[in-house]
């Protein structure tokens, strides 16, 4: 293959990557990508038994504490603001987290069905389906899978239903 022809098939290649301005597909921009750096420490970190254990020796201390401030509204009200914040707070780096775990999924499974010839490209995108077509894809799966196990003939692409 010469440069040209190389040339060419990358542009190819480059043209069938889905263009979204997605906040899962982490862009060129330093901004993002310090964001995205700093949600996959953070995520790993709140998941990991440090976390949990300080989370725990937080509630026994503010428990603790009530006596001491006879069970006040001030005091009550330390612990309300506080997990409001930190769950306010987790929802948008963990969501990060999983956006670009679910991005990352969808093209390992669009690696392997466009290597696998029978495979139906036809999936490749799918998750980009409105919700009635989905449902039409899954009621057509469902038909192959009961025409399978009532014929001798087996069918195993979408497109061949």
């Amino acid at each position: 293959m010469n440069n040209a022809e190389m040339s060419r098939s990358s542009t190819d290649e480059l043209d069938t990557v889905p263009d979204t301005s997605s906040p899962a597909y982490a862009g060129r921009h330093p901004l993002t990508r310090a964001f995205d750096k700093f949600a996959s420490l953070v995520t790993r970190w709140a998941g990991s038994p440090v976390a949990f254990s300080m989370a725990v020796l937080t509630v026994i201390a503010w428990v603790v504490t009530g006596p001491i401030f006879h069970y006040s509204d001030g005091w009550q009200l330390v612990i309300n603001t506080g997990t409001t914040i930190v769950t306010f707070l987790m929802v948008f780096l963990i969501q990060q987290s999983q956006n670009k775990d679910s991005v990352a999924l969808h093209l390992k499974l669009n690696e392997l069905i466009s290597t696998h010839k029978a495979a139906s490209d036809k999936l490749i995108g799918i998750e980009d389906a409105s919700e009635d077509e989905l449902r039409r894809l899954a009621a057509a799966y469902l038909r192959i899978a009961s025409g399978a196990a009532s014929s001798s003939e087996t069918v195993h692409r979408v497109d061949e239903a």
